[in-house]
């Protein structure tokens, strides 16, 4: 991958449309090779440029429904190699469920109101490029609350502290980012981890029970 990272952008709004081209190519760290306003465009634009990374608005023609997630699970499976950032105004988790319901390698769930700082948008367009993954701390935090409140939930079983190292591996950090975003030592963040795996019931592999861990932490049913 070059410096300069190749990115195709989707967006119905045209104003947010080519205000987003115009700062990500202003930024001198962004090659904006196509700026289109609906998925069918989205999906044809990455068949011809191959990008390493598409920054999709949600809701867009003809259904307004989900239809950036949709094409996002369209790419990844096509070219897993391209990241797919997702830049909503809807911190409702059925929409961070959906995307990340096989996974989150690649994929960042960003939300507009939150994004005040071009560089944090640029450094989630080269997470997912690397095949990273980012989620918004609100939108994390949102379901640890409603989890929280479930007692039937597995999650009930973690500590408040364990909660928080899941809640940082829900942003796709590794364990020395967590250690380092909870001031925490190397070992403390080890045994938190494997007590997360132990409690959840989590297969032996390790990369497999990381993946498990985050999608049960943002799958566990509704509360009622």
């Amino acid at each position: 991958m070059s410096d300069r990272l190749r990115v195709v952008i989707a967006e119905d709004n045209y104003l947010v449309r080519e205000g987003t081209r115009k700062l990500l190519e202003d930024s001198g760290e962004i090659d904006v090779l196509a700026a289109v306003g609906d998925a069918e465009q989205l999906r044809h634009a990455v068949r011809r440029l191959t990008p390493d990374a598409v920054l999709t608005d949600i809701r867009m023609p003809p259904g307004h429904h989900m239809e950036g997630i949709e094409a996002a699970h369209a790419i990844r499976a096509e070219h897993p190699g391209i990241g797919v950032a997702v830049l909503s105004q809807h911190t409702d988790e059925s929409y961070a469920f959906a995307l990340l319901r096989d996974g989150t390698s690649g994929l960042a769930y960003l939300l507009k109101d939150r994004l005040g700082d071009l560089e944090d948008l640029i450094r989630a367009l080269r997470e997912v490029a690397r095949g990273g993954s980012v989620i918004d701390p609100q939108v994390v935090d949102a379901l640890v609350a409603r989890r929280t409140r479930t007692t039937k939930s597995v999650l009930a079983a973690l500590t408040q502290r364990e909660l928080d190292v899941l809640r940082e591996m829900a942003q796709g950090k590794t364990n020395a980012g967590i250690e380092q975003a909870l001031h925490l030592s190397s070992s403390t963040v080890e045994k938190h981890v494997n007590s997360i795996f132990g409690k959840l019931g989590l297969a032996d592999e390790p990369v497999h029970r990381r993946v498990a861990a985050v999608l049960t932490f943002l799958r566990q049913p509704p509360t009622a």
